[in-house]
């Protein structure tokens, strides 16, 4: 293994319960396009091919742990549970959780960012992490890690509903309450065009009710959503 990449992977072997044959995966799982632009023969690929695959793993263990555990529930409730566990936030949570912070392999620019930029790295290095495990040890071991550090979210979106769409759900919410349709307004955008963060407020006619913030509009917009259906106490 190149210099540049040295890492003792033994703690965090340890800590996933996966033990490499190949650290050399396991390192490319770590490698974010923009530390190539930096160490460009250092002999590794970026880790996106990793997290190519390992999207495609974890996809098919969440829809099979979902299709099993929820017998009753329908094909749009389920695609949401699902959503819900694989979406950025709650996969970054749970890299952070197991320590990959630690070990990504970053330019020095992007070292800095540990904001929104930080988190979509991320989720995408744990996509990459399960890649390299399918690759490394097989489904079946890749299926248990997904299970232990996954899976226990599930009892808590499917309890507190954080499955659903929060624009869809505040939209119904204040039609059902206040007879109003919500509108959203840009109050900031911040950062260079590659890196854009916005601000939006979320309006029940001229009252603001709440703010979100986010990478794309669209990830405001539901972040606003979300506030405001916790400022009304809408969350049933």
């Amino acid at each position: 293994m190149s210099e540049r990449l040295t890492r003792d992977w033994k703690p965090f072997e340890e800590k996933i319960g996966c033990t490499f044959k190949n650290t050399d995966l396991l390192a490319q799982a770590f490698i974010h396009r923009s530390f190539l632009n930096e160490n460009p023969r250092i002999g590794f690929d970026h880790n996106e091919r990793l997290e190519f695959l390992g999207d495609a793993v974890l996809e098919l263990v969440v829809t099979d742990f979902l299709y099993k555990t929820y017998p009753e529930s329908p094909e749009g409730e389920l695609t949401s549970y699902r959503a819900a566990l694989v979406n950025a936030v709650t996969l970054a949570e749970v890299a952070q959780n197991i320590g990959m912070n630690e070990y990504l392999f970053l330019s020095r620019g992007e070292a800095k960012d540990t904001g929104k930029a930080r988190q979509y790295i991320l989720a995408n290095a744990f996509e990459a992490l399960v890649g390299a495990m399918y690759l490394d040890q097989g489904y079946a071991v890749a299926e248990t890690f997904i299970s232990n550090v996954l899976h226990v979210r599930t009892n808590e979106i499917v309890k507190n509903k954080l499955w659903r769409d929060s624009k869809s759900l505040v939209q119904e919410k204040a039609q059902e309450h206040l007879g109003v349709t919500p509108s959203y307004k840009v109050i900031r955008e911040t950062g260079p065009d590659h890196d854009k963060h916005f601000t939006i407020g979320i309006y029940f006619g001229n009252e603001k009710i709440a703010e979100g913030r986010g990478h794309s509009k669209q990830e405001s917009e539901q972040a606003a959503a979300r506030s405001a259906l916790e400022v009304k106490r809408w969350l049933d």
